[in-house]
């Protein structure tokens, strides 16, 4: 139980330097193209691995050059976490798109439209 604490702390601490680290000091221009926020912050029990997990606003070509932006930056994140969180391990960095707000706002259409269908057959 206080390891899983201790791994959700180190996980909204990760979230929260990395959000900052994406916004402010990476310097590639990949990872600028579309309008993105960290969603979820995923850290294996031992604190060795992370995944960040992305929302990215734009094209499917946009989301692919800002997430290879990322990845090609992962280096750097880490190493950048390590100093700020003054961990004895920094965890390996794997950056992945998070489609949910895409889903959510597909369902939401889906949903619209069969009102709209309801509508039109409750009025002919």
């Amino acid at each position: 139980m206080v390891q899983n604490r201790r791994v959700e702390r180190v996980a909204a601490l990760i979230r929260r330097e990395a959000s900052e680290l994406i916004s402010s000091s990476i310097r590639d221009r990949r990872v600028h193209q579309g309008m993105m926020s960290v969603t979820e912050v995923k850290l294996a029990g031992d604190l060795q691995h992370c995944k960040i997990f992305v929302s990215i606003f734009g094209s499917e070509e946009e989301r692919h050059q800002v997430l290879t932006g990322l990845q090609s930056a992962s280096a750097f994140v880490r190493g950048e976490l390590g100093r700020r969180l003054k961990l004895r391990r920094t965890p390996e960095i794997v950056f992945e798109l998070d489609r949910g707000i895409e889903k959510g706002t597909s369902v939401i259409g889906l949903l619209n439209e069969l009102e709209k269908k309801r509508i039109n057959l409750e009025n002919p």
